[in-house]
């Protein structure tokens, strides 16, 4: 099958995967998953592989830009202790736990013979870094405290960098290149620093461009040569494109967006970046799927299951220990946190693409294996509990207000939807006068009813109450771009006069999301 193809097979079978997702409420990146496993079984398409030059080509760079650009960053220097220390010393320290904790137990089991720690550093660098989108997804929509999910989020911005830096020095030392920890620790300092002066300063370059013209399709461009260009630049001279291009999607989503871009600009490269994430996302799952071989997984599922659960134990030690660390500062986090950051520490598609980078080591299949088996692991299992967890903490019991409203309103809509109907049978003359007369009033008593439920909702529920302002005054503001919009389109409103309404309904626009 030609490759253009099965691009529009995936991206069909991706938004079909979505609406299932929506309807049933399973994460999106978790169902993605699934059907990818079903599909490569089932050899229904041959997508392309996911390797290492396609991720870092495609996948990376976009997804990691677009987190960055969207993390505000006040709220993640506010958390700037957490996140650096979970992020940093906490991922070298996983690191070593799960190495530790690994390698006399695959001897005790004699998985394989004689499995060296070399190889269980290159395993525990390999899986080292989380990928949280599925857990940050159910955040957003179940109503976790938001300083929670900029502190998964802000981590896994840190700690990619941090495991691909970490992996490239334990690689060259498994594969004889000569190693010290004061080399180790000189070589991380500078490929990281590098990484984060490219990155700042490609991203302060692409600001002061964006601050001299005022074009959005141009300003668009700007920030996808940002995010790409970023990282390109730090790879071709061996630094870690990874943190460049974090650092310069905060520097673009915070100075060059606040300095450089008018609100319609702003909403018109937001979109731009949301869209390129999930479509990103999307497909970066599936190939995730794609690759992995059941019957393999299940042929070696002792091993996978270890794997998975050194993993985990380590994953909470270093949270734990980073809870009791904190616990006298202003970056504190409670116990509840700490059990969410641990279960929410999934592993995704970059551990897969290390994993399939390693140079020929003696016990490479199994290290393959074990890779992919804890991700999808992680994945299906992690995904899929996190919702109920937060539950069971009650990190998520302040939405009851929020959800009931939403409940309220969809009653609302049923009972005006029913009402409209009868309006119109009885003007068309398929119900008469008489039976119109006597089903109507059960709906108008029913509407009422749930008007009043909302009103009361309101008075009770203050945070539900400004939601719902906020979203009537979005839509109120989306129907009154659209009514410009059209004027200008039909030439009964001139295009400079109609440029000047849009600015100001974006600059409205943009207040209601910023706040």
């Amino acid at each position: 099958m030609h490759l253009e193809y099965v691009i529009i097979a995936l991206f069909t079978v991706a938004t079909a995967v979505a609406l299932i997702a929506r309807r049933f409420r399973v994460p999106y990146t978790v169902a993605l998953v699934v059907t990818g496993l079903v599909l490569g079984t089932a050899h229904a398409l041959e997508p392309p592989h996911l390797t290492k030059e396609l991720l870092y080509a495609v996948f990376l760079p976009g997804l990691l830009f677009e987190a960055a650009f969207a993390l505000e960053f006040k709220k993640f220097w506010a958390n700037k202790l957490a996140v650096s220390v979970l992020a940093v010393p906490g991922l070298l320290l996983a690191v070593g736990v799960t190495a530790f904790l690994l390698l006399p137990v695959i001897n005790g089991l004699h998985f394989v013979d004689d499995f060296p720690l070399l190889e269980a550093l290159v395993f525990a660098s390999v899986i080292a870094a989380t990928d949280p989108i599925a857990v940050v997804g159910l955040f957003k929509a179940l109503g976790a405290p938001k300083r929670l999910a900029v502190l998964v989020e802000g981590e896994s911005l840190l700690n990619d960098g941090t495991a691909v830096v970490v992996f490239t020095i334990v690689v060259g030392a498994v594969t004889g290149s000569a190693f010290s920890v004061s080399v180790a620790v000189i070589d991380f300092v500078r490929v990281v620093g590098m990484g984060l002066f490219i990155g700042l300063s490609v991203g302060y370059a692409v600001s002061l461009v964006i601050q001299k013209v005022d074009d959005p399709m141009i300003e668009i461009t700007l920030t996808t040569i940002a995010a790409y260009g970023s990282f390109v630049a730090a790879e071709h001279f061996h630094f870690s494109g990874v943190i460049a291009t974090v650092a310069a999607g905060m520097l673009c989503g915070n100075y060059a967006v606040r300095t450089g871009m008018t609100a319609s600009t702003r909403i018109a490269v937001a979109t731009f970046w949301e869209y390129l994430a999930f479509a990103l996302n999307s497909l970066v799952f599936l190939l995730i799927g794609f690759e992995v071989k059941v019957e393999s997984l299940v042929a070696a599922w002792k091993p996978i299951l270890l794997g998975f659960l050194v993993v985990t134990v380590a994953r909470g030690l270093v949270v734990l220990l980073a809870h009791v660390l904190l616990r006298r500062t202003r970056e504190a986090f409670p116990l509840t946190w700490a059990a969410v950051l641990t279960w929410g520490g999934l592993r995704g598609g970059l551990s897969m693409v290390l994993v399939l980078g390693l140079p020929a080591l003696a016990h490479r299949d199994l290290l393959v294996t074990m890779t992919f088996g804890v991700v999808i692991v992680s994945i299906l299992v992690q995904g899929l509990t996190m919702g109920p967890l937060l539950r069971r903490l009650g990190l998520v019991g302040h939405r009851s207000g929020a959800l009931e409203l939403e409940r309220l309103r969809g009653a609302a809509r049923g009972a005006s939807a029913a009402l409209d109907e009868l309006d119109r049978a009885k003007a068309e003359g398929s119900v008469s006068a008489v039976s119109h007369l006597a089903v109507r009033p059960e709906f108008e008593r029913r509407l009422e009813s749930v008007k009043q439920a909302i009103e009361a909702l309101h008075v009770d529920d203050a945070e539900a109450a400004e939601g719902e302002r906020r979203r009537a005054l979005a839509r109120a503001l989306t129907a009154e771009k659209d009514a410009l919009l059209s004027a200008r389109a039909s030439g009964t409103m001139s295009g400079e006069a109609a440029e000047e309404l849009l600015a100001d309904v974006d600059a409205r626009l943009v207040a209601v999301q910023e706040h």
